[in-house]
């Protein structure tokens, strides 16, 4: 794959070639499945390009680097169209781009009417381009449904006393006794701070917190 060290397309000048682009949004997730769908359309590794990144935006470096090498009539495929992305608006200006700047065909594997290599009167256009708008709003509705249900069920899980976030840490047991020197103008905050292995705010804070 293209985000390895050293591997670099093979490219004739005026040759169509065909590239696959895959995206996974985590370094957890497997791209195994994409990966395979791009073999058995006939695609070679080294024209598929990769990124373990958010499908947000389109910064993406090998996605960008994969745009530059498209020319007039080469080939796009990718599994789905949230591979290619998820912010609906980026997609069709993406789509855009690719198909009339750049004047390559896209096909996206899991909707049969996206792909420009077919129907390319005005008809087929209209239709891939509905389908495309469509998909794209679903998709970028789909995040947005999840970002709402995770606030919603974090803000029940709060209701329900449910903590989220770092444990605070716990004072350690010599903190009364340094705070009551620091309180007597004994010792400093930082000194303090330094024999409890705390940052002098951290002291300071629970100096403030702290009243016992």
């Amino acid at each position: 794959l293209t985000n390895r060290p050293g591997s670099l397309p093979y490219k004739l000048e005026g040759c169509i070639m065909e590239y696959g682009y895959i995206r996974v949004s985590t370094r957890e997730q497997n791209e195994h499945r994409q990966l395979i769908a791009m073999q058995e359309f006939g695609i070679s590794e080294s024209r598929i390009y990769m990124d373990k990144q958010s499908g947000k935006d389109f910064e993406r470096k090998n996605y960008k680097k994969m745009v530059r090498k498209l020319k007039k009539d080469d080939t796009l495929v990718v599994k789905s169209i949230d591979r290619l992305g998820r912010n609906y608006d980026e997609i069709l200006e993406q789509w855009r781009v690719i198909t009339k700047e750049k004047q390559t065909d896209i096909v996206v594997l899991d909707m049969p009417l996206l792909d420009t290599r077919q129907s390319r009167d005005l008809t087929g256009t209209l239709i891939a381009d509905i389908v495309l708008q469509l998909l794209s709003y679903v998709a970028q509705t789909e995040r947005e449904f999840i970002r709402q249900r995770q606030a919603e069920g974090i803000a029940a899980a709060k209701q329900n006393g449910v903590q989220f976030g770092r444990r605070p840490m716990e004072r350690p047991a010599s903190f009364c006794t340094l705070k009551t020197q620091w309180i007597n103008r004994e010792i400093s905050a930082r000194a303090a701070a330094r024999q409890l292995g705390v940052t002098h705010s951290t002291f300071l804070r629970w100096a403030k917190e702290y009243d016992g």
